[in-house]
């Protein structure tokens, strides 16, 4: 059966590289990847797949199913580029690969009493598609769901961990006064947020070297002559752990709240997109992975990604996943770079949209095939209850 699905990725070769190339040049950012998504359901739709668009009230995001086995499995496609920089972050590779192992799948989905679902998840960028696509119950009959992400080297699974990240604005309201005559009428939503800025700064000496917190103030006053009586600043945490990370958000707040304290202002928390969790990759889906690169003739690096956020840590949470790493082979550039954007559509990117399409592929049908790893994803599938977005800020 194998050999049958790498003959169809093989054969469909050159339009999988047509696709990527493709996404890559429109380059379209969160929410507005129209063209994209049509570019990627298409291709699906004229393999037979039954394609539905506009699901979970994204118009960009779309479901496509082939077959009706008993053993589900979701292939994640993004297609979502970054300001400026376009694809550096290569999901256009993602992308043609997603659509690849659709393919190859579905050409033996009967044999293996599959059903293949690829889910088009648009903004993983910024704006958590895939956490809309939970909420609207677009993963709840799958038993598994994977996807690969390229960079400058291939990485297994446990290579290749990801923060959670909560991204929320900050909003001060104080009084307006004028700076000159009458300052002391005022109250300084501006020195709300140099306190709590000076406060994080003294907070990052005791956080752990896991911890990330950034923040920028957004909107800041108008003019000198009048005191800011609106200030907000924008604040992103990011911890590899969750209990961690919860306890780093409380402890950003407070920071926040000290400032509000201490100048007399009021002030708000709210998230501006939803929470990311960290990556739980599964351990059975793992080792398939792994087997199927290392089968592939491709050779896993040494070292571990040290940070950086999907919203596929929300899908891991919830069902067994991976989000491996697939390496654009001879790629100098890290991802979010203007060279790896380059690289994102280079002969070696191409390679990895090919190989990246042979893993998924790979790596389901050997799960579909192992009695055990199958009866109990589906076990696990059964017991699940709906999906939960993790806690969000309430107003403070």
């Amino acid at each position: 059966m194998l050999a049958d699905a790498e003959a169809v990725i093989n054969g469909r070769g050159p339009d999988l590289l047509a696709l990527s190339h493709t996404v890559h040049e429109l380059g379209e950012l969160a929410f507005e990847e129209h063209r994209s998504a049509a570019a990627v359901s298409g291709m699906l739709a004229a393999a037979g797949f039954d394609v539905r668009h506009g699901v979970a009230g994204m118009e960009t995001a779309f479901s496509a199913t082939y077959g009706s086995g008993s053993f589900a499995v979701g292939i994640c496609a993004e297609y979502d580029a970054l300001p400026e920089i376009g694809h550096a972050c290569g999901h256009n590779i993602i992308a043609a690969s997603a659509v690849g192992a659709a393919l190859g799948l579905a050409e033996i989905a009967d044999r293996l009493d599959l059903t293949v679902v690829v889910l088009g998840t648009p903004a993983e960028e910024h704006g958590g598609g895939k956490v809309l696509m939970l909420e609207a119950g677009l993963f709840d009959d799958l038993a598994c769901a994977v996807m690969v992400h390229p960079g400058p080297l291939d990485l297994r699974p446990d290579q290749a961990p990801s923060q959670g990240v909560a991204r929320f604005a900050v909003t001060y309201a104080g009084r307006a006064a004028h700076a000159a005559a009458a300052p002391h009428l005022g109250v300084n939503a501006a020195d709300a947020a140099v306190l709590a800025q000076v406060a994080l700064g003294l907070l990052r000496q005791q956080l752990p070297a896991t911890a990330r917190v950034a923040a920028f103030v957004r909107e800041g006053g108008k003019v000198t002559n009048i005191i800011p009586e609106h200030v907000v600043v924008d604040v992103e945490i990011r911890e590899f752990d969750v209990a961690e990370h919860r306890r780093l958000k409380e402890r950003v707040l407070a920071c926040f709240e000290a400032g509000a304290v201490a100048s007399g202002c009021s002030w708000t928390a709210d998230l501006t997109e939803p929470e990311y969790e960290p990556l739980d990759q599964d351990p059975r889906l793992a080792a398939a992975y792994a087997d199927a690169v290392t089968g592939l003739g491709r050779e896993f690096g040494t070292r571990t990604l040290a940070g950086g956020s999907t919203d596929m840590g929300n899908v891991s949470q919830y069902l067994p996943a991976i989000h491996p790493t697939v390496g654009v082979i001879g790629s100098e550039h890290a991802p979010h770079t203007h060279g790896f954007a380059a690289d994102a559509a280079s002969p070696a990117g191409d390679d990895a949209v090919l190989d990246g399409a042979r893993a998924l592929a790979r790596t389901i049908i050997a799960v579909a095939e192992d009695a055990d790893a199958r009866a109990a994803l589906l076990a696990e599938r059964a017991a699940r209850a709906p999906y939960r977005r993790p806690g969000s800020e309430e107003n403070r």
